[in-house]
């Protein structure tokens, strides 16, 4: 008897251990993880949207994990041409719409079965459409905007209509008021950035021609030396030869240009993208705005017989896409639905100061900013916008020319109109 209680006794035993020893496997087994590699390891707002969002998908994903290593973004770019051919890049990845080099290549998943449309804008879909499906997620985006200073402008005696456009000639001659009192009229420099100093150009152009002869230009398939592109560049080249930009436009850094419009010396104007507040808005002694400072937004000047006139560029920046071998596809692209809420875009404006894709509702936007981001939303009524700035759009020689010619050479007053037309046309055919 003893015996065959003994028996049944090691039998027990023996099963609670082998029950025990299972149950601790599998407690101990390694959740489901979604790797992510991003840029911005210096941009601590940006950081922290990320990763709260990867907290608040792990609360709703009981066993799955989101694992984030933040790169600066030449080291991302590097790290992902080698994990993208060996077959070891994450589940999602950083990238910008101009990488085609991805779709061509078959190197994303498609997103846009899986991806919450009606949480998108209209523009940012397009931008990041490929050959009938979608590719990337566009949490960032910009426009370009003629800041103004408030004040300043005031003191000129210049106000503006309702629209906040001036016309050409009104717009010239606020350029020649500002001169004459010894103030910059619009801060710009291209020191650091090869960019910048095409904006004074180009959202000219993009008014004159209207969105598809606008990009017939920037693609080689409409000449420079077309009557509408020649009367937009001497336009231009009234504003250049007025003194509208900095003495120090060649040598002038993007982050001095901040500086130079809303502190010292001023400008009456400051045409920059709407990423302007993630340095304005840091607290003075970081090289913010002063405090008391009236910051207000208008339109570009209206062109003379324009074809569109309400016509604006956009650019979609830092965006997420999911590796076409990502064994979690579904996974991933619903980590990038987390993101997809007005309460989420709402938020991204609010902490990290710049525009988004994600459709928001600044009418609900609390806090010390939030004016700013009413008048951002009414200065983009209405608007027709351009999906690209050039240095997206053009490609090798004629890239290279506009980046020297439009962006630097022109503004800086070194060359005349006939001379643009003549350097870009030659671009396209080398």
């Amino acid at each position: 008897m003893f015996r065959t209680k003994g028996f049944i006794l090691s039998l027990m035993v023996a099963f609670l251990l082998v029950t025990t020893s299972t149950s601790i496997s599998a407690a101990a087994s390694p959740a489901k993880t979604i790797t992510l590699w991003s840029h911005w390891a210096d941009h601590e707002s940006k950081r922290a949207f990320v990763e709260g969002t990867a907290r608040t998908f792990e609360a709703k994903h009981p066993g799955v994990k989101v694992s984030i290593t933040w790169y600066e973004k030449t080291a991302l770019y590097a790290a992902l041409k080698t994990a993208l051919r060996a077959g070891q890049a994450p589940d999602i990845f950083y990238a910008e719409p101009e990488q085609v080099e991805y779709m061509e290549n078959n190197l994303l998943y498609d997103i846009s079965k899986g991806l919450k449309r009606s949480a998108i804008e209209d523009w940012a879909w397009e931008g990041w459409s490929y050959k009938g499906g979608v590719y990337g997620f566009p949490l960032e985006a910009w426009t370009i905007e003629l800041y103004y200073n408030k004040k300043m402008l005031a003191d000129l005696g210049v106000k503006l209509p309702p629209s906040g456009q001036l016309g050409q000639a009104a717009f010239l001659d606020l350029v020649k008021k500002a001169k004459a009192k010894g103030i910059t009229p619009i801060s710009l420099g291209v020191a650091d950035r090869p960019y910048p100093g095409a904006f004074l150009t180009h959202e000219a152009l993009l008014k004159k021609l209207g969105l598809a002869d606008y990009d017939k230009l920037l693609n080689g398939k409409l000449s420079w030396a077309d009557p509408r592109v020649v009367s937009a560049l001497t336009f231009v080249k009234q504003l250049i030869d007025a003194g509208a930009l900095p003495p120090s436009f060649s040598s002038l850094k993007l982050g001095e240009s901040h500086f130079y419009f809303h502190t010292k010396p001023g400008s009456v104007m400051f045409l920059m993208g709407s990423f302007y507040p993630s340095r304005a808005f840091n607290p003075p002694d970081k090289g913010g705005q002063p405090k008391d400072f009236q910051l207000g937004i208008m339109q570009y000047p209206a062109l003379d017989n324009a074809a569109c006139n309400e016509c604006k560029s956009i650019t979609i920046g830092g965006s997420y896409v999911v590796n076409a071998a990502s064994k979690e596809p579904d996974l991933a692209i619903e980590f990038l639905n987390t993101m997809a809420t007005p309460e989420m875009g709402n938020k991204w404006l609010e902490t990290v100061l710049v525009q988004t894709g994600i459709k928001a509702d600044p009418s609900k936007i609390k806090g010390e900013y939030a004016q700013y981001f009413r008048d951002l939303a009414k200065a983009s009524e209405g608007k027709k916008y351009y999906l690209n700035l050039p240095q997206g759009v053009l490609r090798g020689k004629s890239k290279e020319v506009f980046a020297q010619v439009v962006n630097q050479a022109f503004p800086a007053g070194l060359i005349g109109v006939d001379e643009v037309v003549k350097q870009m046309n030659a671009s396209f055919k080398e």
